[in-house]
């Protein structure tokens, strides 16, 4: 899947099957974009289709992703802008 994690606006490519849930996606974005900074996953949110996903422990597959289908990971608060 391709993630784009907007705190570093950096695509990822991530190596999932239909069974990953929606969670794991997300943590694995954070991981591999931050570079091991931590980061609560909690602060985050994943949208899929230009809808927030609120369910997360929804598989993959349950909604309907396919290949290389978009996802993005962003803040769930604003962010302030100067």
């Amino acid at each position: 899947m391709r993630v784009m994690v907007t705190d570093t606006w950096d695509h990822v490519e991530l190596p999932v099957n239909a069974d990953t849930r929606v969670a794991e996606l997300k943590r694995r974005a954070l991981d591999e974009a931050l570079g091991g900074r931590p980061a609560d996953s909690d602060d985050y949110v994943v949208k899929f289709r230009g809808a927030a996903v609120l369910d997360e422990t929804v598989t993959l597959g349950t909604l309907g992703a396919r290949a290389n289908a978009p996802f993005i990971v962003l803040p769930r608060r604003r962010q302030p802008v100067r």
